[in-house]
């Protein structure tokens, strides 16, 4: 697939690399042409220099004969203008557009898929504040991903000593919890990963990955460790767009305290929020966290735009006694050196968002996607069309589906049914089937199992 990806941040250099290992024709566009040379160094793609919505600009990047855009400049009016040049002069199909300014996002009339100058806008601060929701919700989980719109959840958790099934075989799982089905997807062992089978040992410190139907999850993961008491009062370091839609998300359910250092700001939000406490100062003044109990606080939210910021912040958070501390950590680099040490979380919204625009990039019928393990694995849920004649999978059992190394089918819904894939289950046409790849290289592979044989019509 040829595709044109405006912006060379971290979102758009990110997006070019996953895309690029997976065979696709990748140019990226930037103003700066120093960046894009350093880029083209470390990867392989195309690099354009020039203004991202320019006609010159787009034609000189190949858009005459271009599959697919995608817009992720820090200019939302950019992105946008660039969505219409693309359809308006040079008839692209399919136009991705990542918004990020809300007084947009709340206009939804604006991007209406009929119009087809936007197909698909992609809120990266919309998309985080779920995310780190979802993890609020479900104490003691490292990552909360949705498929079926809910019906069923992918959710990984660090094993503890003291687990039920900490030191026993996979395969015990059901006589721990005749009642619940439930399937172990993959296991990560010291950032090795470990395809689980019946006689796999589940050890303490393993990463688990385990798929469920919602209303199941808290039963698994307690099998797995202690589990967490819910969560009663936040304290969110940072009033910026994720840090606000966050506290607006969950307001009403949780004690919510958000810290901004900028008055202005502090005053907005303050305006905006029913319940949330809003405090003006610095999350990493020690004298304000005391204040403000940060020994009674179960989890502390460090969502500046400032790395830094939020690991110094995080970090003193947790020496002063917060129980659990989330932090945003926007470059790869530092997720790997924080994360399960004084950091219980390190949140990447470049991975997030990702994820995001790879749902619209993937062939055959993939209407989810979620990038694992810092982009090193995958998880996507897809819907089998056609018959045993024209399918790959429909008709066949899991155990006969001609999967490749490292991927596992984790369950099937069926209308409104939740199915635990096991070996003997079939999956018929309009499926909903989640996958686990742990490794990305077999995408392209896991994408022709979906594609319909169209000889056979």
């Amino acid at each position: 697939m040829k595709i044109i990806i405006l912006g060379a941040n971290q979102v758009g250099s990110a997006l070019a690399e996953t895309l690029s290992k997976e065979k696709n024709d990748i140019t990226l566009v930037d103003e700066n042409s120093e960046l894009l040379r350093e880029l083209n160094d470390s990867i392989d793609v195309k690099v354009t220099a020039g203004e991202p919505s320019h006609p010159a600009t787009l034609e000189a990047a190949g858009a005459l004969d271009a599959d697919m855009l995608i817009a992720v400049t820090d200019s939302d009016e950019a992105n946008i203008v660039a969505c219409r040049v693309a359809y308006t002069v040079f008839n692209i199909t399919k136009k991705i557009c990542r918004i990020r300014a809300s007084s947009y996002t709340d206009h939804k009339e604006l991007f209406q898929y009929d119009n087809d100058v936007v197909d698909v806008v992609v809120s990266p601060e919309e998309i985080v504040s779920d995310y780190i929701t979802r993890l609020i919700d479900l104490p003691g989980s490292l990552q909360v991903l949705d498929f079926a719109d809910g019906k069923v959840q992918l959710v990984a958790v660090k094993a503890f000593y003291g687990g039920p099934l900490v030191g026993q075989e996979i395969r015990l799982i059901r006589q721990h919890m005749p009642g619940v089905d439930t399937r172990v997807a993959a296991i990560f062992r010291k950032d090795r990963a470990i395809t689980p089978e019946g006689s796999t040992v589940i050890e303490a410190d393993d990463e688990v990955f385990f798929v469920a139907a919602q209303n199941n999850i808290r039963a698994c993961m307690g099998e797995l460790r202690r589990l967490d008491r819910p969560y009663r009062r936040l304290i969110i370091a940072g009033g910026g767009k994720i840090g606000f839609r966050l506290a607006q998300n969950i307001e009403d359910r949780y004690q919510v305290k958000v810290i901004e250092q900028d008055a202005k700001r502090a005053a907005f939000i303050s305006e905006q929020l029913d319940k949330a406490i809003v405090l003006n100062g610095e999350a990493s003044q020690r004298e304000l966290l005391i204040e403000e109990s940060i020994e009674d606080t179960d989890v502390f939210l460090a969502l500046t735009n400032d790395d830094e910021a939020n690991i110094m912040s995080s970090l003193l958070a947790k020496r002063l006694g917060a129980k659990k501390v989330m932090a945003i950590i926007n470059n790869p680099a530092y997720v790997d050196l924080v994360q399960g040490g004084d950091i219980d979380v390190a949140i990447s919204p470049q991975l997030a968002t990702i994820g995001s625009m790879l749902t619209h990039v993937r062939r055959g019928d993939v209407v989810n996607v979620h990038s694992l393990r810092r982009g090193a694995a995958e998880a996507m849920e897809a819907i089998a069309h056609g018959d045993k004649h024209s399918s790959k999978v429909v008709g066949k059992t899991v155990e006969e589906i001609d999967l490749p190394e490292g991927t596992t089918i984790g369950a099937v819904v069926r209308d409104d049914e939740v199915l635990i894939a096991h070996d003997d289950t079939i999956i018929q046409t309009d499926d909903h089937v989640i996958l686990f790849l742990t490794n990305r290289k077999h995408i392209p592979a896991v994408e022709r199992l979906f594609e319909v044989d169209l000889t056979y019509f």
